[in-house]
């Protein structure tokens, strides 16, 4: 999985950054930063959407090898899980050498023990992990494969189109 999708280093937005700071408007740069981050914003909910409603199918309780079924026990994720993960994808928008926008997993924002699990479940549409932190037992839950890649690849031609309409205006102010 890719773990951003990124609009950036096109020879427009190169072209028009320069002319943006040749111009000296800082006014025009703020803005079409702003613009581009809306560009991206729609994506960027999509995402996080998704990840809160994300459908993860248990494989079942089993029983232990005394015949009875398991326990439970304490989470060991202090945040409720879909909210944690949604809370770790991010949008930025850069300006300069390269300028664009990104929607990204920013893994510092997701516990340690679950920094993986974004990238498990697109890639392979399985998550497996130990019972309530218990690492001698573990199990796995089902979740849809291709999660991020589609939404991404579904939002990118809007967000391109978007992108483009800001680089006409912003053109079409300096000259």
């Amino acid at each position: 999985m890719p773990s951003s999708v990124q609009i950036l280093g096109t020879g427009q937005l190169v072209t028009l950054s320069r002319r943006l700071r040749a111009a000296g408007g800082p006014r025009l740069q703020r803005n079409m930063a702003r613009r581009i981050r809306r560009a991206a914003e729609p994506l960027h909910r999509d995402l996080r959407g998704a990840v809160r409603g994300m459908p993860l199918q248990s494989e079942g309780r089993k029983r232990n090898r005394h015949g009875q079924m398991g326990r439970g026990g304490p989470s060991p994720t202090t945040r409720p899980f879909r909210g944690m993960l949604a809370g770790g994808v991010r949008i930025s928008v850069r300006q300069g050498a390269s300028p664009g926008a990104r929607v990204w997993i920013d893994r510092s924002r997701i516990e340690p023990k679950a920094r993986n699990v974004l990238h498990q479940i697109n890639e392979t549409g399985r998550l497996r992990h130990p019972v309530f932190g218990n690492r001698k037992r573990w199990t796995n839950q089902r979740g849809p494969a291709g999660w991020w890649t589609r939404r991404v690849q579904a939002g990118i031609p809007r967000m391109r189109s978007e992108v483009e309409r800001v680089l006409a205006d912003v053109r079409r102010d300096l000259t």
